[in-house]
């Protein structure tokens, strides 16, 4: 699992790197599908990572609203902050803790219960959703996409 974060962060940075080489107007334009703009799906993504760890650890996330993170520097500076909170949670993943509960209240107000395991994996499939989003958009303005390929980042790299 450690390696799929890992991955998904360097196709993060990707992305935002992709985002330098388009117009402000391109990233904000509402869209069809998906979060409604390039760039408000990036910072969802990590939103959500960045919610979902914060509560496994029993810390309340400090999240700032989109408005304070529509431009690609302040977005990956946002990410950069959500990474040096999470992270060390990530890295310290052990089998014992995927049968641990999370109790979170959802919208209608009712307590559920979730696996630590369960929620890991969440987030990694939500992100998966998203970057594909992220792709289709980018062919549509004419962009060649990041790849979505685990092969040849030197995950596995010794």
């Amino acid at each position: 699992m450690l390696k799929l974060f890992e991955y998904y962060w360097q196709v993060r940075k990707d992305w935002f790197d992709w985002c330098d080489l388009v117009t402000e107007k391109e990233l904000l334009k509402k869209r069809s599908g998906g979060q409604g703009s390039i760039l408000y799906t990036l910072f969802h993504i990590v939103d959500v990572e960045y919610s979902w760890i914060s509560d496994l650890q029993g810390k309340k996330p400090q999240k700032p609203p989109f408005e304070d993170c529509a431009h690609v520097q302040k977005l990956r500076d946002f990410s950069a902050r959500c990474h040096a909170e999470i992270s060390p949670f990530i890295y310290a993943w052990n089998s014992g803790m995927e049968t641990r509960n999370l109790s979170d209240q959802n919208e209608t107000g009712e307590w559920e219960s979730f696996k630590y395991g369960e929620i890991m994996r969440h987030v990694l499939a939500h992100e998966i959703h998203h970057i594909g989003q992220l792709s289709v958009w980018s062919r549509e303005i004419g962009k060649q996409p990041i790849t979505a390929n685990l092969i040849r980042r030197g995950l596995f790299d010794i």
